[in-house]
């Protein structure tokens, strides 16, 4: 999740635990600083862009690791707050508390966090909930603000804090019922459409949890694409929109010689796809942003007249949203989206199933 989200969320975390001891104000500060320490390792580099995308929301964010770590952070808390010292399992507690529900409330995305490193490298992500929020994060604002201006406790913070975190934890419930719901619809799209899919993504479109956005991976018949399923949960079958896009992999590159794609297919669990552009060849993961926009997008080799040779990662950014995008979204939160302008070339009617391509030869590994 975003930086504001957590750290308003460690702040309320905080505050809830140890509010009582040292006060909701250094409390709340406190829960802001240590929400927002997991983080850092962004600023640890791997090399290079790729390798950094791969290893972002790892060590940092293991609970067993934070379980470890603990200590190294709440013994000097003892010693600098009195309240504290004679209270060592508060300090640990929120602690943990604050590191443990950063890493979980990561892994509700969809990019993948590695709970349970260095058991497994797995990244976890449910992917029910969009990075930035309103609806999840305004709570614990109103919470943290209450906090910084309270130097002591009482029973109503106290109160409005746990309420809080009911409310915004309720909110995660509700996020992975409605992704249920859209995964059944896309599925019953998907099958009367007669598209049998190699794996299906479900998650958010921007800020919300009423308008949904699917990715489909097809490969049949010669065919190698992927679908953009765009959901509104108010509407019914008849209002989702399927887009299809070629992935790509039939340009001629050799898989094998491009580490940096490797890693990405296998990161994004093959929600990914490869474009020419100019004489780049780029490898996009799917799950984050919109088409054509992606937030994670590497130049990862060059042409060189014949095939793709290996180049030195480097991400190359893109605008996410464009003309008409913002009224479609308002559109598909309330139930009724129009096709999307900028994908509206790509469009595929419920009665076409099949898009030719034209097939090119793969160069030998």
């Amino acid at each position: 999740m975003d930086s504001l989200t957590q750290a308003v969320l460690g702040a309320t975390v905080g505050v809830a635990v140890a509010g009582r001891r040292i006060g909701p104000r250094k409390a709340a500060l406190l829960g802001a600083a240590l929400g927002t320490a997991p983080d850092l390792d962004v600023f640890i580099s791997h090399g290079d862009p790729v390798a950094n995308y791969v290893m972002h929301r790892g060590a940092t964010h293991s609970l067993i690791i934070q379980a470890l770590a603990t200590p190294l952070f709440a013994e000097p808390l003892c010693r600098l707050f009195s309240g504290l010292r004679s209270h060592r399992v508060t300090a640990y507690l929120m602690v943990y508390l604050v590191f443990a529900t950063h890493a979980l409330l990561d892994a509700m995305t969809i990019y993948g966090t590695k709970l349970l490193w260095p058991l497994t490298d797995h990244p976890f992500g449910v992917g029910s909930m969009f990075i930035i929020d309103p609806l999840y994060t305004l709570p614990l604002v109103v919470v943290t603000l209450w906090s910084l201006f309270s130097p002591r406790p009482g029973q109503r913070l106290g109160r409005w804090t746990a309420a809080a975190l009911v409310v915004s934890t309720l909110y995660l419930g509700w996020s992975a019922i409605g992704q249920a719901v859209v995964t059944a619809r896309a599925e019953r799209v998907l099958e009367a459409r007669g598209i049998e899919a190699e794996r299906l993504a479900i998650t958010p479109t921007a800020f919300n949890t009423l308008f949904w956005r699917g990715i489909a991976i097809e490969d049949r018949g010669g065919e190698d694409r992927y679908l953009n399923l765009y959901i509104p949960f108010l509407g019914d079958d008849a209002a989702v929109a399927v887009h299809a896009h070629d992935r790509g992999t039939r340009l001629p590159f050799c898989l094998d010689a491009l580490p940096a794609a490797r890693d990405v297919l296998a990161f994004s669990g093959g929600f990914a796809r490869f474009e020419r552009r100019g004489d780049d060849l780029m490898i996009a993961d799917l799950r984050m942003g919109i088409e054509p926009g992606y937030a994670f997008d590497f130049a990862v080799a060059r042409w060189d007249g014949r095939v793709f040779t290996p180049t030195e990662p480097r991400r190359v950014r893109s605008p996410r949203m464009g003309e008409g995008d913002l009224e479609w979204l308002l559109a598909g939160m309330l139930g009724t989206p129009p096709v999307r302008p900028r994908e509206l070339a790509s469009h595929l009617p419920a009665s076409e199933t099949q898009v030719a391509k034209a097939r090119v030869d793969k160069p030998a590994c």
